[in-house]
């Protein structure tokens, strides 16, 4: 049984970053190859604006992907969802453990079981998390003591990371991972722990590499991230 992290299914490409509408960019390929620069090549670029057209450099671009950026925070915070504490809704329960059955696979019950401990636990461990958009969850996380790996040393770890696929690139699951952390802070835990199979998305928010561990019942081991909140 394994509840491996990730946007999507703990497994695959984080989401492309959406840049804004007003510029499309060609990349002119000399010295490119599979979207890296080689070494000593120039990075040039081509900028469409109405009927107009200008090279580019690779710092505008660069100012170009901060402005992007700073879009889509913007954006995260003018969505209407909110991030709830299964502690604080057991309402919720039920409902929370089959949609991450849905989305995992794992029996409803193990869900069931793990929340019904958050609830009667007087320690911070199990904690489940759900962005919810209106009476819909959106996307959802855990905290629990092991996320079936060899290294049971590293704990507590995140789990269970996911985003309903309309919901993605909308910083969702950076806000979840940035709330469960500050959460776990209050309780005490400064050092929570990730294992995945992503390599580009976790760092995003924080999140370090660490080492590999061997997920129960895998032929591969997976990447384990680390995360110190100050």
């Amino acid at each position: 049984m394994k509840k491996r992290s990730g946007e999507a299914s703990g497994r695959g490409q984080a989401p492309p970053l959406r840049l804004p509408y007003i510029y499309r960019f060609k990349a002119q390929r000399s010295g490119f190859e599979s979207g890296r620069k080689k070494e000593g090549a120039e990075c040039s670029f081509t900028r469409t604006a109405g009927n107009e057209t200008a090279r580019v450099s690779s710092d505008e671009v660069g100012a170009t992907l901060a402005v992007a950026r700073a879009k889509q925070e913007r954006e995260m915070l003018a969505m209407e969802y909110n991030i709830l504490k299964i502690q604080e809704h057991p309402e919720l329960v039920k409902q929370a453990a089959r949609w991450f059955h849905e989305k995992w696979g794992i029996p409803e019950e193990a869900y069931l079981e793990s929340m019904a401990d958050g609830l009667k636990a007087s320690g911070p461990v199990p904690r489940w998390f759900i962005a919810v958009d209106g009476q819909r969850i959106i996307g959802g996380l855990g905290v629990i003591e092991n996320d079936f790996h060899d290294r049971k040393d590293l704990t507590p770890n995140v789990c269970a990371v996911f985003v309903e696929p309309e919901y993605r690139g909308q910083g969702i699951a950076g806000a979840l991972l940035n709330y469960v952390c500050k959460e776990m802070k209050a309780l005490g835990l400064d050092t929570l722990y990730l294992l995945t199979d992503h390599d580009s998305f976790y760092e995003r928010y924080g999140w370090e590499f660490f080492c590999m561990a061997q997920g129960d019942g895998e032929d591969e081991p997976s990447r384990m991230y680390i995360h110190r909140e100050e």
